[in-house]
């Protein structure tokens, strides 16, 4: 799950769409805004497929593309979308209020005010899978698939406009700039990137797709030859790089920038300390030898694929665990067996590394999942799939709820869930936003009769499709999974299952662990893992009672080790290597 946090006096954006209903009476009495838009050879001399995304914004120190947040919806702009198929240099495309927009319903609703105004084409292929679906997403460009900094995406110069009901959105708009491509980094001493083509994905895809990593290697790789190394495999959102790793001490000329997640004034700064900090740990004398890798496994859907095999994403979870982390413990000298590697992440990477664990039971000796996405799907955030039929509101006698989405420790609500789908559907129909809602579809539901996901509920109304939550409960509920299969899986998970969570999980994740963990207790044999809640700690607490938030998400790549390091010992076969990655 993507996170960016603000800390102020409440307000539901979804009050906002409530707020703008009344103007689309008065729209209808009065001249539609519209928006026609063209793109010339000079960006491409061929049709487009695409996604057209127009942004209003009253910001002006920022381009309204760059400030789209999921979970800032009292910062991010007026959004509208509408599809183009085949659409051709110099024709027109006319944005006007058949777009579906939030908060804003439609484009006439947009409350009178000034603006920046700014399109963006989110540019989709033509994919022609392997069992035939044929279907037009946005491929991943090295960005992590994010329209607004996608290589390739056209957009137009921001322009100020002025709008009131006597000056209905009038303007014609050219795309005149593309995103030019993202450099990949190079390689270093103690970080090395790998990318490899996939037999499997590319086989599902009906094109070439290439997965790759980031390596951190220990410190005197070149030096021991005949040392073999556990690996640590780091879960999350797509990365550019090793993450939290430095080996300069923090830039002195940094503009220092205060978070107002953690409160914290220079945390860029902290940041680099703290990166800087454990790689003066990595390289002293007596820490343990290892491999860390980040998975670089961005699909056409999202920034990642949450490494499990799904029907409508592919078999990213094959392709990891039997191609790429083979290719790399090869390359890298790693022991290549199930009881020296462990797996961590958070958020996404949390239900990542539980997920590995779970459906790759031999291939890892320990999963540390902190602030999961929904390992139970009684509580898919504040949804039942199970019971509720609505995803959107509670409905009582008299009145009617809607149920947020994403709050503060204090429990104040900055989006409802209606916001965080409508927001979505703007960017993207299908589950083609490259949003989280849109991803959590595409990899736990079946396959739809158009090809695309099957939605889990209907995007405009909230309504859940029960034929759809039971699949997910038996493909991809982890809880529920652990428990059917726990005849088989418990000499294979014993010991294995650590997870970790705040207790004012901004996205309400600690609902799922209650869940998960009354599961994960009543299994006998006795599953001898491990669930620990931080008290009125925020997404996403891992694990340490003794830092706060700000400091511990720094340290993933040690904060296990005293557990990793206990574990092997107990575990590790009779003449399995314990001493060469010991130096």
């Amino acid at each position: 799950m993507k996170l960016s946090v603000h800390h102020r006096t409440v307000v539901v954006a979804f009050g906002l769409l409530l707020a703008c209903l009344p103007a689309l009476t008065l729209a209808a009495k009065s001249p539609s805004s519209k928006v026609s838009v063209t793109f010339s050879t000079s960006l491409a001399g061929q049709a487009q497929d695409g996604r057209l995304i127009l942004l209003l914004s009253h910001d002006g120190k920022r381009e309204p593309r760059e400030h789209v947040e999921p979970n800032e919806a009292l910062d991010s702009p007026f959004i509208f979308g509408l599809n183009v198929d085949q659409w051709a240099p110099r024709s027109v495309a006319v944005l006007d209020d058949k777009a579906f927009g939030w908060p804003a319903a439609r484009l006439s609703a947009v409350p009178a005010g000034d603006y920046f105004l700014q399109v963006v084409l989110n540019r989709y292929e033509v994919y022609h899978l392997a069992d035939g679906r044929v279907l037009k997403l946005p491929p991943d460009q090295g960005e992590g698939q994010h329209w607004g900094s996608k290589p390739g995406n056209f957009y137009s110069t921001p322009v100020k406009v002025h709008i009131d009901s006597s000056h209905p959105l009038s303007l014609a708009v050219a795309l005149d700039k593309v995103i030019p491509p993202i450099k990949r980094k190079a390689d270093t001493e103690f970080v090395r990137h790998v990318r490899i083509r996939s037999e499997l994905l590319s086989k599902f895809w009906g094109r070439d797709v290439f997965i790759g990593a980031h390596v951190l290697l220990p410190k005197d790789f070149e030096a021991h030859p005949q040392a073999r190394f556990p690996l640590m495999v780091f879960q999350g959102h797509y990365p550019d790089d090793i993450s939290e790793f430095r080996t300069t001490p923090p830039d002195a000329e940094l503009k220092p920038v205060y978070s107002t997640r953690f409160h914290l004034e220079a945390y860029n700064k902290i940041e680099q300390q703290e990166a800087y900090n454990f790689y003066k740990k990595w390289i002293s004398a007596d820490f343990p030898r290892f491999l860390v890798i980040e998975i670089e496994h961005a699909t056409p859907y999202f920034d990642d694929s949450y490494a499990v095999n799904s029907a409508n994403v592919g078999p990213y979870g094959d392709a990891i665990n039997f191609e790429l982390i083979p290719e790399i413990e090869k390359r890298f000298r790693g022991i290549g067996q199930g009881w020296a590697r462990f797996t961590y992440g958070g958020s996404t990477g949390g239900w990542e590394a539980l997920a590995s664990q779970v459906f790759y039971p031999d291939n890892y000796n320990g999963a540390f999942a902190a602030c999961p996405d929904p390992i139970d799907f009684r509580a898919y955030t504040l949804i039942n799939l199970y019971e509720d039929k609505n995803a959107y509101t509670l409905v009582g006698d008299a009145a009617t709820v809607e149920r947020p989405a994403f709050r503060n420790y204090l429990g104040e609500v900055f989006t409802t869930q209606r916001d965080s789908n409508y927001m979505e559907l703007a960017q993207g129909d299908r589950s083609r936003s490259g949003g989280q809602y849109d991803i959590w579809q595409a990899v736990f539901s079946p396959v739809g009769k158009d090809g695309y996901p099957k939605p889990i509920f209907d995007k405009v109304s909230g309504d859940i499709d029960p034929a759809v939550a039971a699949y997910w409960k038996e493909h991809f509920d982890l809880s529920y999974i652990i428990a059917r299969d726990w005849a088989t899986l418990a000499p294979k998970l014993k010991g294995k299952i650590h997870i970790y969570v705040g207790s004012a999980d901004n996205y309400f994740l600690n609902d799922s662990v209650y869940f998960a963990q009354e599961r994960l207790e009543s299994l006998q044999p006795a599953y001898e893992g491990e669930v620990a809640y931080g008290e009125r700690a925020e997404h996403c607490w891992n694990g340490d009672p003794h830092q706060p938030n700000a400091y511990s998400r720094l340290h993933y790549n040690f904060q296990y080790l005293p557990k990793i390091l206990k574990r092997i010992a107990d575990s590790a076969p009779e003449g399995a290597d314990l001493t060469s990655w010991r130096y």
